[in-house]
């Protein structure tokens, strides 16, 4: 597929920063307005989910993620999209999120938030030395201090906390 050419990257690039500012119908306007032709782009279907997950649209998000991954395989972000919406539409939930993530470890074992999502995933199923192990596995591939801080203050770790933080 061939890359954004103007007018499409301001387009792009506007809706990334109305994203920012948290305006919603501003950035799916500036999307609205990118040729159909360029709507299947990876990094249109990347801004694309990011927009429909903040509206909590998870049907819709499933569905752009799996537009991601059919159109850019080799980025990580289409299958961990498709994890995080799977978790939250109405068929979902943690096993199938879990169940879809884990065979892309082998395909990006040098991703830490696909390990860190697993790790929350394995905690909320209540498979605690998995969760363990994955979460080691995330502080070691992006970080012990960066992710440890995330752990932190992520819910789906909770149980987790106190071991965390003698980490």
């Amino acid at each position: 597929m061939p890359d954004l050419e103007p007018p499409d990257t301001h387009y792009v690039s506007a809706a990334i920063g109305w994203l920012e500012l948290g305006n919603l119908v501003e950035a799916r306007a500036e999307l609205d307005l990118v040729q159909v032709a360029q709507k299947n782009n990876p990094d249109v279907l990347e801004v694309r989910w990011v927009l429909s997950a903040k509206e909590e649209h998870w049907e819709e998000a499933l569905h752009l993620a799996r537009e991601l991954i059919h159109a850019a395989p080799g980025r990580s972000s289409g299958w961990l999209h498709q994890s995080y919406a799977l978790r939250r539409v109405p068929e979902g939930g943690v096993k199938k999120a879990w169940e879809a993530l884990l065979p892309i470890f082998d395909r990006f074992p040098k991703e830490p938030i696909i390990s860190y999502n697993l790790s929350c995933y394995a905690c909320q199923m209540q498979l605690m030395e998995a969760a363990r192990v994955w979460l080691k596995r995330a502080l070691f591939i992006g970080g012990k201090e960066k992710y440890k801080r995330m752990a932190l203050q992520d819910p789906d770790l909770k149980a987790l906390w106190e071991e965390i933080k003698r980490l």
